[in-house]
């Protein structure tokens, strides 16, 4: 299998989240990706398609501050990485802050998603590394993987969240789009794809489907319950299977096999995989029971579909055990 990563992914390096009113150490730091690449072997450079493909799911103001957030929290008199600590949720109504404190509220919706100084530039960098592998797939592979660091399933159009800042599988299905593709996007890791969600949700184009925690007890909450179905022409093209903590193999089947009857119902002729590992029996965060040695079963049942298939890095933070489970779910294909 193909796999793509770019260096200047690990540029990203927040030193800190804020969490239940206190700094802690980043759960998504750079040294997940040697795990990987250790497991994984040989990768390839991505391609640079410039921003043209970024701006099909982001708008350019919220690009601009990406790229100025942390200049400005800097020149702002501010040390250490840009957080944000106060949200419009209530009665927000357009308004164009010029205070970095406010924009940075205005485009995030968590404390746990900093932007550090090159974060642009690695979620810059991640958003090409699914294209690139999006590339390799419209070329004629049969799947390709894109080794995607900072993760992207959290985020929306317009705002970050999650340790998300750019949507790589939203920015790889518009390209695929784009390409005159039917696309469908499932996601598997523990936590809902909230921003995927969001950015298709009143679409008819785009199947989406999640198999995650349930939100009742896990992030983020407020999205991926089992009634979110989609609106508008989107309606009846979402599907949210959550499941309860301490999930295993069995349940976790179960569900998938749900999600892909779906897909060959919208009958796409290219499949986004979401893949999170932290579905891993030993992740951190997270409280699932999934092997090392299920992974690759998992992985077969998708393959069985029969469709061109592009695998997009998203969440696992068991360091130790990452690479194996990594290597182990790319096997199954």
């Amino acid at each position: 299998m193909r796999c793509f990563w770019d260096e200047r992914q690990r540029l990203h390096a927040p030193a800190a989240e804020f969490f239940n009113g206190r700094l802690h150490p980043a759960a998504e730091h750079p040294g997940r990706v040697d795990s990987i690449l250790a497991a994984i072997g040989a990768t390839e450079a991505p391609r640079d398609h410039g921003e043209a493909p970024l701006l099909r799911v982001h708008p350019q103001a919220y690009l601009d501050f990406l790229k100025s957030a942390h200049t400005d929290w800097r020149a702002a008199g501010r040390d250490g990485d840009a957080i944000p600590y106060t949200f419009p949720v209530v009665q927000r109504r357009p308004l164009d802050p010029q205070r970095i404190d406010a924009r940075l509220g205005l485009y995030s919706y968590d404390t746990s998603t900093p932007i550090a100084e090159r974060t642009w530039t690695a979620s810059y960098w991640a958003a090409q590394t699914a294209l690139s592998a999006l590339d390799a797939v419209l070329g004629g592979e049969r799947t390709a993987f894109a080794l995607c660091r900072p993760p992207g399933h959290h985020c929306g159009a317009d705002y970050s969240g999650g340790y998300c800042y750019l949507s790589n599988a939203a920015i790889a299905a518009e390209a695929a789009i784009a390409a005159g593709r039917r696309v469908a996007i499932l996601d598997i890791d523990y936590h809902h794809g909230n921003g995927t969600q969001d950015i298709f949700y009143a679409r008819g184009d785009v199947f989406f489907a999640s198999i995650h925690a349930d939100p009742l007890t896990d992030y983020p909450f407020f999205w991926g319950h089992a009634d979110e179905t989609g609106e508008g022409d989107g309606e009846g093209v979402t599907l949210n299977l959550p499941l309860a903590r301490g999930t295993e193999l069995p349940q976790f089947e179960v569900a998938l096999g749900e999600a892909l009857d779906r897909v060959a119902v919208f009958a796409p002729d290219l499949l986004i995989i979401s893949y999170g590992a932290d579905t891993f029996e030993g992740d951190p965060i997270s409280h699932f029971r999934l092997k090392t040695a299920d992974y690759p079963q998992l992985a077969r049942r998708i393959a069985s579909a029969g469709l061109p298939t592009l695998v997009v890095m998203e969440g696992g933070y068991a360091v130790d055990a990452l690479g194996a489970n990594v290597a182990a779910f790319l096997s199954g294909f």
